[in-house]
């Protein structure tokens, strides 16, 4: 057993001192016994603190779902919509301003664009409403809407359109100076993506993960856990994007979400990962990723959220005064204050950021575009929020 090969506090002050997390020790720490569980999470917590200091961050938000009609199927997902089932939405052009607008008031810096994956591809229902709109496609609209956002409003949009080609990378990145995929799993033969889920081949996601670094774009990314995926599949995809970042130093986040079951979902019945298993996972990222920008969502963790900052995540994600998570609707966000105050009672400071992490903000100011211009008058000296606004006392 490793753990008899050395001690696993002595692996941990090495990995803290500076030796690489190898993936046999990864394998087994993932995994590793209820005792060992604080030494893992004393070990980030230091690299944490080695790498971002006291600082945690936050992005203040309106989430905007342009359409929940999607082509996947997933077995997870309570998010998506056929035609004409109850609560199927697209936007339109006014809905997207008026929260927008209603955001802005509420001191928010970031429209984040969260829709199906190429619903025009399915349903003709999608190509009428995209003809009466006036776009050729779904990613056409998306476009044309952080375009508004940046004319028409103060926020700076962040789009999470599914799968793209280099040339829709390329495109919205003047629109959408960061843009965000889950990679969320590298193991192929998932029972969660086993039904008509085209665009969740995790090959492809690696790509677009890829050329988006290849196009010098500030990326969000993660891994869903308890969608069926094994510990190891976990430490995989770690190192994948571990790698991705060496070469091409653009994944500005990496989350970690935990899966959460809903009575309408098709894995309705499925287990949920505990919450010693996020805290593993996270620690564990924390030692394979060392200095980059770990995220999990504080509303997913219930009241015992702040115990994530142990496990070594140094942001909070987006976080609305305003509108639900509708991908997790029955979680809500904490409130902003109840953020804050646990927050600083765990020993941090918390911050707001803008959808660009302050050391990626090089990346999207080296094109002249809206974009930058947006940034340069948001940002602070350090790259924070620069206008914060108080915390409104009736957010979520």
């Amino acid at each position: 057993m490793w753990s008899e090969v050395q001690q696993v506090s002595e692996q941990l002050r090495e990995m803290v001192g500076g030796r690489a997390t190898s993936r046999e020790t990864a394998g087994y720490l993932i995994g590793c016994p209820e005792a060992d569980l604080p030494a893992l999470s004393d070990a980030a917590r230091q690299l944490r603190t080695q790498y971002k200091g006291n600082v945690v961050s936050y992005s203040r938000k309106v989430f905007l779902p342009l359409t929940n009609l999607c082509r996947d199927y997933c077995g997870y997902c309570i998010f998506r919509r056929d035609p004409g089932q109850p609560g199927a939405h697209t936007m339109t052009p006014d809905d997207v301003l008026e929260v927008c607008r209603r955001g802005e008031a509420l001191g928010c810096t970031e429209a984040l664009f969260s829709l199906g994956d190429k619903p025009e591809a399915l349903f003709p229902e999608m190509r009428e409403t995209l003809r009466r709109l006036g776009y050729r496609s779904t990613l056409h609209y998306l476009e044309a809407m952080c375009e508004l956002v940046l004319r028409e409003t103060k926020l700076i949009p962040h789009a999470n359109p599914g799968l793209l080609s280099y040339d829709w990378l390329q495109r919205l990145r003047e629109v959408s100076p960061s843009i965000g995929l889950m990679l969320e799993s590298t193991n192929a033969t998932l029972a969660a993506h086993a039904d008509r889920t085209p665009d969740k081949v995790p090959a492809k996601r690696f790509a677009v993960i890829e050329d988006a670094g290849r196009l010098g774009i500030p990326f969000t990314t993660g891994i869903l856990i308890g969608i069926g995926e094994s510990l190891s599949d976990r430490v995989d995809a770690l190192f994948k994007l571990r790698e991705l970042q060496d070469t091409y130093g653009h994944i500005q986040e990496v989350i970690i979400q935990n899966f959460r079951a809903k009575p309408e979902i098709p894995m309705a019945d499925w287990p949920e990962p505990s919450h010693g298993d996020m805290l593993r996972t996270i620690a564990v990222a924390r030692l394979i990723l060392r200095d980059m920008n770990i995220q999990a969502p504080p509303n997913l963790a219930a009241s015992n959220y702040p115990e994530l900052l142990d496990a070594g995540i140094n942001d909070w994600g987006g976080v609305s005064p305003l509108t639900p998570d509708f991908i997790n609707p029955e979680a809500p966000w904490p409130h902003l204050l109840d953020l804050q105050s646990r927050t600083e009672a765990s020993g941090y400071t918390l911050k707001q950021r803008l959808p660009v992490y302050p050391e990626y903000l090089p990346m999207p100011l080296d094109r002249p575009s809206k974009c930058a211009e947006r940034l340069r008058e948001s940002a602070d000296s350090a790259g924070y929020a620069a206008a914060t606004f108080p915390i409104p006392a009736n957010s979520p």
